[in-house]
């Protein structure tokens, strides 16, 4: 089930310019590997984020070869830090190549590890907290990460609609998970949400 009419995606792609050479690379290799990313359109968006929150401390949950770091890297103030998180020591020697082309190496962390182990370890408040765990997580991120966002954070959760699956009647474990997310993301008192139907469903929640 496609969230936008394929002509509405496309007119959306239409209108973005040109990204980098560097973005470009892994957009292809992403298309080479079938290895899903946030691509252009989102991640547009989480510059945008960090322009407007005047991020310094960004924490990806599940950070793939580094696409969306090198977006944010794009919006986030220019001695800000981001931490990128995955499990894959691939993705990590990956993302640590893109990184020294884009020349952000110095800003960006990545540990190979279990994205919530962070949560749990990391002290200090995030800025930005980007969410783009096993989805059957989501619902512990949730009641992990917010408590690590400053007032005024954001945290902002991929895939949330799902490819429309979050309308199931008998759903799979993920997408319960994202269902759990999305109810616990807007009925908290904590935070105040929206679902913005980009792509699959990007939900922005701000730290109150």
């Amino acid at each position: 089930m496609n969230i936008l009419k394929p002509e509405l995606n496309d007119y959306l792609h239409s209108l973005t310019p040109t990204q980098d050479p560097v973005l470009k690379k892994m957009e292809l290799l992403a298309d080479k590997k079938e290895f899903p990313i946030i691509g252009p359109l989102v991640g547009r968006l989480l510059c945008q984020l960090a322009l407007l929150t005047k991020a310094k401390r960004i924490l990806e949950l599940g950070s793939g070869f580094g696409y969306s770091a090198i977006w944010f890297s794009k919006g986030i103030h220019p001695t800000g830090q981001i931490l990128c998180t995955d499990g894959s020591n691939e993705n990590a020697s990956l993302a640590a190549q893109f990184f020294k082309q884009a020349q952000i190496e110095n800003m960006v962390q990545y540990r190979v590890c279990d994205a919530l182990s962070v949560l749990n370890q990391d002290s200090g408040l995030f800025d930005i907290i980007l969410n783009d765990v096993d989805k059957h997580e989501y619902p512990k991120v949730f009641s992990l990460a917010v408590p690590l966002l400053k007032k005024g954070g954001l945290l902002i959760t991929d895939n949330t609609l799902w490819q429309g699956r979050v309308i199931d009647t008998n759903p799979s474990p993920s997408t319960v998970g994202i269902q759990r997310f999305n109810k616990l993301s807007y009925e908290s008192p904590l935070v105040l949400t929206t679902l913005l139907p980009l792509r699959d469903g990007v939900t922005v929640s701000l730290k109150l």
